[in-house]
């Protein structure tokens, strides 16, 4: 049903190249492609799908047949009706001004009978818990919300083979279980289903799966160790002092009369199901959401009346790069700029090879990296905040992301992560578990980990494989 024979594909504006990639899939058959980021699964996903070399230009190799015939050689509708494709970033693929619309979308271009759009309408609004959102626009939702709304609009269609990049990466662990088993009804119904993936553990017992690494090598160097991060003088003690923080969209309160205190030097994650507040938090630390109630500095020679001053990873970086380059963007308008921390961060975060290349032109996994660096490079007084900074790296990196942080925060500076990758939080000193209503436990880390109440109140599923 999918075949592809020693794929590759290399975009002019870089010279980058990925592949190869050669892969034979039969009706209800599923394959799972993994390797390092940056390493071109994304590429190559886009070649499986279609979109390569339809859409984007460049020099590709290889072919890809779906049963018989040649995606060079069919019109893109024509492999719409049989592939379909799951972006990374779910925003990237949102044309809809409402949710029902984004759903509805596919499924009448595909011409269906009203009914049927109907049935298959329904099915993924209840297995996806769309209907609260209907009317809402897809962009107001969170980044998890969004990538529900991205699988069902795909899985509403109901195409033969199903590709997806990364379609875990934005889901709470109850969400990722969900849809793995939707995916496992999926393929005993007769589809053939490829990952790209990171967060393999959760597709372990997927059945049947087989495993495929890109015909590429990591530039990574197993073992290899990495000098300590420069990071600048340490930060005076201090706390942030959180009072009845509220934040409403319309009607609806995402956070209500919230009170946390934090200290300089902590390193905290935060951990909720898809659409409890995690992000708006974070935004309100930051300044940048509107809200009820009072942030405030305590200490650091600071007034009561201070707000405390924090640099933020955002979710998407798309959303935070805007220079030509790599290097303008991590020193822009920066009057002097620490050359050695400069140096360590492009080469530790392997962006060295990239810094005259135009950000939006990395993977999604080095984006997320370049939005590090400029956060870490650009002066902070209080700390940073970070929005799902593991999302598109490989374990590597994430063990690097970690080392980072650490150092960060002994520095005496608060580091507030918020994440659905529960072996990121594992490393924080404290986790806080958020819901809808509020929050549910906070506290030492192995204390949170051991209270399987709280997660259960949470709505989340605490992974075998963390242990306490």
């Amino acid at each position: 049903m999918l075949h592809s024979e020693n794929v590759s594909f290399s975009y002019p504006q870089t010279n980058r190249s990925c592949g190869l990639l050669s892969l034979s899939l039969h009706q209800g058959e599923s394959a799972l492609v993994h390797g390092p980021s940056g390493c071109g699964k994304s590429t190559l996903a886009r070649c499986l799908a279609g979109l390569i070399p339809h859409l984007y230009h460049g020099q590709m190799n290889g072919d890809v047949w779906i049963g018989e015939r040649n995606t060079k050689e069919m019109q893109s509708w024509e492999i719409a009706r049989e592939v379909g494709f799951v972006f990374q970033n779910p925003a990237a693929q949102m044309v809809a001004s409402t949710v029902e619309d984004e759903l509805l979308f596919g499924l009448e271009n595909l011409g269906l009978p009203k009914e049927e759009i109907k049935t298959r309408l329904d099915f993924v609004v209840d297995q996806f818990q769309l209907n609260s959102f209907l009317k809402r626009s897809p962009y107001t939702l969170s980044g998890g919300e969004q990538q529900k709304l991205s699988l069902a609009a795909i899985i509403a269609m109901q195409p033969s083979v199903l590709i997806m990049d990364e379609p875990l990466s934005m889901l709470d662990s109850s969400s990722a279980y969900e849809f793995i088993n939707l995916l496992i009804e999926q393929q005993e119904e007769g589809k053939s289903l490829v990952f790209f993936e990171h967060r393999l553990p959760y597709l372990q017992d997927f059945p049947g799966l087989k495993r495929i690494p890109p015909g590429i090598a990591s530039n990574e160097q197993p073992g290899s160790q990495i000098p300590t991060l420069p990071y600048p003088e340490k930060a005076e003690a201090y706390s942030i002092r959180v009072q009845g923080l509220t934040v409403s969209f319309g009607k609806k309160k995402i956070l209500e009369d919230l009170n946390l205190e934090f200290k300089g030097g902590e390193l905290v994650a935060l951990v909720g199901k898809n659409g409890s507040g995690k992000t708006t938090l974070l935004r309100s630390l930051a300044g940048l959401q509107p809200y009820e109630g009072s942030i405030r500095v305590l200490g650091d020679g600071q007034n009561e009346s201070d707000l405390p001053r924090l640099n933020m990873v955002f979710q998407n970086p798309d959303t935070q790069l805007f220079n030509p380059t790599v290097r303008e963007e991590i020193l822009y308008k920066i009057q002097q700029p620490n050359h050695e921390l400069y140096e360590w961060l492009i080469q530790a975060l392997k962006l060295e090879n990239y810094q005259e290349t135009q950000p939006l032109l990395l993977s999604e996994g080095e984006k997320r990296r370049l939005a590090l660096a400029i956060t870490i490079m650009h002066p902070h007084q209080h700390g940073i905040l970070l929005d799902e900074p593991s999302l598109g790296q490989d374990q590597r990196h994430k063990d690097l992301l970690i080392e980072i942080l650490k150092t960060i925060s002994q520095a005496g500076y608060l580091v507030f992560f918020a994440t659905h990758d529960i072996e990121l939080a594992a490393h924080a000193d404290r986790m806080i578990l958020i819901s809808e209503q509020g929050i549910i436990a906070d506290g030492p880390t192995r204390n949170i980990l051991q209270n399987q109440n709280a997660w259960q109140q949470a709505g989340l599923i605490l992974p075998h494989w963390i242990a306490p």
